[in-house]
């Protein structure tokens, strides 16, 4: 996926939808940690992706998060 679309389609996930998706990337880069350390396949571009991605939702999170704090004041 693009990174343009994957943006989009992080923009229009709720906060909750945020929480899940950064609940399984953290699952999936522990898994490809994990295949990583038995020697299995190519994954250190994976593994970059994830964390990528992971980083990417975290910032949407935040952004969420702090769009709600300025809303309640």
């Amino acid at each position: 996926m693009k990174r343009k679309e994957q943006l989009d389609q992080l923009r229009e996930m709720t906060l909750e939808e945020l929480n899940d998706q950064a609940d399984a990337l953290k699952e999936s880069l522990f898994r490809l940690k994990f295949r990583k350390s038995l020697g299995v396949g190519e994954t250190i571009s994976d593994i970059r992706r994830e964390k990528r991605t992971l980083a990417r939702v975290h910032t949407m999170i935040a952004e969420r998060s702090k769009g709600a704090k300025t809303a309640e004041a």
